[in-house]
């Protein structure tokens, strides 16, 4: 069976090429070699490599785990806010409808 060949946004790209530079260069600032980090995440080097280099297939996980251990901002400048940020989230999300549906299509009756 043939693998899926999935395409990313230009946008998606490139946020994943910055993350992965942000990762590298605060790796260096710290004078962290790869496989240092890479044994500090639980993650053989070369799978940090492609952390560094923005790869997609890279499990999200992972990727936050290394940003976080080297201090890279992950949706806001001080890691001590995400809690709150989750619980704003979570409090605009209880204002919401439970579900979304389509809206229903109108009956084309003008025949």
């Amino acid at each position: 069976m043939a693998e899926h060949l999935r395409t990313y946004s230009r946008t998606t790209r490139e946020a994943l090429l910055m993350l992965g530079r942000k990762i590298r260069l605060a790796r260096k600032q710290r004078k962290m070699t790869e496989m240092n980090l890479a044994e500090r995440i639980g993650i053989a080097r070369s799978t940090l490599q492609l952390i560094e280099k923005g790869q997609p297939k890279v499990e999200i996980g992972l990727v936050f785990e290394a940003a976080a251990l080297l201090g890279v901002p992950l949706f806001v400048d001080e890691p001590s806010r995400l809690a709150s940020e989750i619980s704003r989230l979570d409090d605009k999300l209880a204002l919401l409808p439970r579900s979304v549906r389509r809206p229903r299509q109108e009956a084309r009756d003008d025949f």
